[in-house]
């Protein structure tokens, strides 16, 4: 009989006390080394050094705040972490290799509130991505503390993935104070800081993503810049939908 000299790295990455609950903090919001700290009431020597372990194997990412360049956030993977845990399995058992999820039905659409600074381009981006990925099992709506108005590269990237933004407009996180979501997610990380609290205190999810009206260049190199953040949002929703569907809620 054949027998696997090891397990697979993701697996062994993925044992270690330490790095499933970091993982697991993961997989609900982006967070700071320091909030991390907190989460896990571990010192940071010890958080850092497992959050190194994760960037190397490929399941954490780091990236500078916008809001205090000597902060950085950290972000899970989800696509490389569910190819390799699914490979992971597929090394025991090929039945394995496919992750099986229940169908629990919603008695009624999840209700998203995206908030960024301007509510010009990431947050009217997500709204439209997730309303038109969603559909009936979603009201999704976006805001901002410093409106002005929908980027047109923003309604150009939203428009090669065959959505149109076009008729929706920013709005000030006013409007919807004293409404109830079942999820706030801010991808900005300066909004993170000043986010009201809203009815029910739903769970506060952090998307951190660079700002891509601050590219400067050429249009087509702040293009680009779109496209990505586009690309980055169609990822993150996917993962969420698949939550939503799973009748299945975050923590905070």
């Amino acid at each position: 009989m054949f027998l696997q000299p090891e397990p697979p790295h993701v697996l062994k990455l993925l044992a270690h006390a330490v790095r499933w609950q970091l993982v697991a903090a993961l997989a609900q919001s982006d967070f700071r080394v320091q909030e991390l700290e907190a989460r896990l009431a571990r010192p940071q020597n010890l958080v850092s050094y497992h959050l190194r372990l994760l960037r190397e194997g490929g399941l954490v990412g780091e990236r500078r705040s916008n809001a205090d360049g000597r902060d950085a956030y950290y972000t899970l993977n989800l696509d490389n972490l569910r190819t390799a845990y699914q490979a992971g399995g597929a090394a025991l058992h090929p039945a394995l290799a496919c992750a099986t999820t229940s169908e629990n039905a919603l008695t009624r659409p999840y209700r998203v509130l995206f908030l960024c600074t301007h509510n010009s381009a990431r947050s009217q981006l997500a709204e439209g991505i997730l309303r038109a990925m969603g559909g009936e099992r979603v009201e999704v709506f976006s805001a901002g503390n410093q409106v002005t108005a929908v980027h047109p590269l923003a309604i150009r990237a939203a428009t090669e993935r065959g959505i149109d933004i076009s008729q929706q407009r920013a709005k000030a996180m006013d409007e919807f104070v004293g409404q109830s979501f079942d999820a706030i997610i801010t991808v900005c990380d300066r909004v993170r800081e000043v986010c009201p609290v809203f009815p029910g205190d739903p769970p506060h999810i952090h998307w951190s993503l660079p700002d891509p009206t601050a590219v400067t260049g050429p249009e087509e190199t702040q293009y680009q810049a779109f496209r990505q953040t586009d690309q980055e949002l169609s990822t993150r929703i996917t993962y969420l939908l698949l939550m939503i569907q799973n009748g299945q809620e975050y923590g905070d």
